[in-house]
């Protein structure tokens, strides 16, 4: 197994790295990893919670999930969450809820999936999808939030300059997007940074730039992406051979 083989290298003080190869073999360990976690999730306390993401990434996580590791894991204790949603209807092709469940998820037997209603009465709906987590998690953190590294250095729905940055007594919001000209709903930093395994995927030559800049060591706070991860809870980067090509 390649979880056995590969180890993760301690980035700096709040952040932790592995490199496992190319596209392929990332995405292998990818899968992987997840499992491991849901299993040990399992064992510890009878549950594995949570929040997907969207991205092309994600989805190839998902595919092989859903053909290779049906039997591996009990699915009917995987308690499904999201990150982050776009105000779209669950039957969009811009739906994160679809597209986890149009990429195989929905063929295995996960009993509880709880997805982010962000199509109608967003902050009415956040509210409501935050005490969700409360009633369903009952205090416990998530065990796994999976993020990803958008080109401007977002990370969930929380883009650069926007008022969810700020938020610190909430843990899911509806969060107007300028830039985009729409409403997500996102978890905040305060859930994030509570998980205790957070992971970002970052795949492809076309991320490898952005990249270097989140992960710069000792470089002031410019994108969102570098506000995951704290001395406590770190943070996990899982990348490809050509998103880590200008990492020294």
């Amino acid at each position: 197994m390649l979880i056995e083989k590969l180890k993760t290298s301690q980035w700096d003080d709040k952040r932790d790295l592995i490199i496992p190869g190319n596209h392929d073999m990332t995405i292998a360990f990818c899968v992987e990893h997840f499992l491991t976690l849901a299993k040990a999730a399992i064992e510890n306390h009878g549950a594995f919670y949570v929040a997907l993401s969207g991205g092309s990434t994600p989805k190839a996580i998902f595919e092989r999930l859903s053909i290779s590791s049906y039997d591996m894991i009990d699915w009917k204790k995987v308690y499904l969450f999201w990150s982050d949603e776009r105000s779209v209807p669950p039957d969009s092709p811009e739906s994160n809820y679809h597209m986890a469940m149009e990429a195989g998820l929905k063929k295995l037997p996960i009993k509880h999936i709880y997805r982010m209603v962000a199509e109608e009465n967003i902050e009415e709906s956040a509210k409501a999808y935050e005490k969700t987590i409360h009633d369903t998690l009952k205090g416990k953190p998530f065990d796994l939030i999976m993020l990803g590294l958008g080109e401007d250095g977002h990370t969930a729905s929380l883009f650069p300059n926007t008022e969810g940055l700020k938020a610190v007594d909430r843990e899911i919001i509806a969060n107007f997007v300028p830039q985009k000209a729409t409403w997500r709903m996102t978890m905040t930093f305060t859930c994030i940074n509570r998980a205790t395994h957070t992971v970002f995927y970052v795949l492809g030559a076309g991320k490898k730039q952005m990249l270097a800049e989140v992960l710069k060591k000792n470089a002031p706070l410019i994108y969102p992406a570098q506000h995951v991860g704290t001395k406590i809870n770190r943070a996990l980067w899982i990348a490809d051979e050509a998103a880590g090509a200008l990492l020294k």
